[in-house]
């Protein structure tokens, strides 16, 4: 029979009821290291069990389980790893993003998530959210999620056209972890950086440019994005993963501040989850929205036609959209 619809299931219930189960099997395979060892041979229950000293029974319940959502392969009892999993999940892989658990699913962050339909009914955190001045979790941020960062820092850092070595004055404003900067220190050895952030979260991020070789050529800035005077004569800004956490009017604000501070003909680079206008569309960046919901006050993952509109009252005549493939977050490189 031709278009029929397909009968009516309980299964998206019973999947997300038990997403949980996801969450905890691949927290527990990055706690022991489990894709590392299968990368480098140990593709066995025996041979896992072994390597992560687990017993056989529970390492193949978990590699099992991990083959059906799409983390493992097995054939004739040998587990391997998928294309994804080698490139993000192997501790040997230069992408590899599983440290990212530590922020990722932080309890403080989890419990945002207990009371959600308060959430929905407020439009907003049920507390004060992750805004509060010098907050805790920022620094196992920038801890946790600068291995996780490094793709989109190489793309920016390509996009601007690092490369061509000019005398660049950048300006990272909630550097975190400086990754952003640092990587378009590294591409430019022309380029001096100046970080924003909170104190206790900016010694990880010079730690992070002692590591990289390029400390001489990054300073820092600390206080509140705000309300630090950031001086002027910019030839580039980054704004990473920061407009999501405020309202529109905040955002433009600060954006107001962001014009005085660069040259003529400076550009501002905005690293963002950037929603398709229907808002459902691609599904990650969409689905931002709620984290943004349970997190903050009154953030949002904006569309590029809000940030067209956002960075144009702000003084920048053009703003353009770029992917970041394959991660799900876009750049918008705006002209001053």
């Amino acid at each position: 029979m031709t278009g029929a619809s397909a009968p009516p299931s309980p299964a998206l219930f019973f999947e997300t009821m038990n997403a949980h189960v996801r969450t905890e099997a691949l927290r527990a395979a990055l706690e022991m290291d489990l894709f590392t060892a299968i990368g480098e041979g140990a593709d066995t229950v025996e041979a896992m069990a072994e390597r992560c000293s687990a017993s056989t029974k529970g390492m193949r319940v978990l590699c099992d389980f991990l083959t059906i959502i799409g983390f493992l392969t097995k054939q004739d009892g040998i587990y391997g790893l998928t294309t994804d999993t080698s490139v993000f999940l192997d501790r040997r892989s230069p992408y590899f993003q599983g440290s990212a658990v530590d922020f990722l699913l932080n309890p403080m962050l989890m419990d945002k998530f207990k009371n959600l339909a308060g959430v929905v009914r407020k439009g907003g955190t049920m507390d004060d959210g992750t805004l509060a001045p010098e907050h805790p979790v920022w620094v196992k941020f920038a801890r946790a999620m600068s291995p996780m960062m490094a793709l989109p820092a190489n793309v920016m850092a390509q996009l601007a056209g690092a490369a061509k070595g000019e005398p660049w004055k950048v300006l990272d404003i909630a550097a975190g972890h400086g990754i952003f900067g640092i990587t378009m220190a590294r591409m430019n050895p022309r380029a001096e950086i100046v970080a924003v952030d909170w104190p206790n979260v900016l010694e990880v991020a010079r730690e992070n440019a002692r590591n990289a070789g390029v400390e001489n050529r990054f300073r820092t800035l600390p206080g509140s994005a705000f309300d630090v005077d950031y001086g002027a004569g910019y030839d580039l800004v980054l704004l990473t993963n920061f407009l999501h956490h405020f309202d529109l009017p905040t955002c433009e604000k600060l954006l107001r501040k962001v014009h005085a501070a660069l040259k003529d003909n400076g550009r501002v680079i905005t690293l963002e989850f950037v929603p398709n206008d229907d808002r459902v569309t691609p599904a990650l960046a969409a689905s931002f929205s709620m984290t943004m919901l349970a997190s903050t006050p009154s953030g949002d993952a904006y569309t590029f036609a809000e940030y067209q509109s956002l960075f144009a009252r702000a003084g920048f005549p053009r703003s353009e959209l770029h992917s970041v493939s394959p991660t799900p977050a876009s750049v918008v490189l705006s002209y001053k």
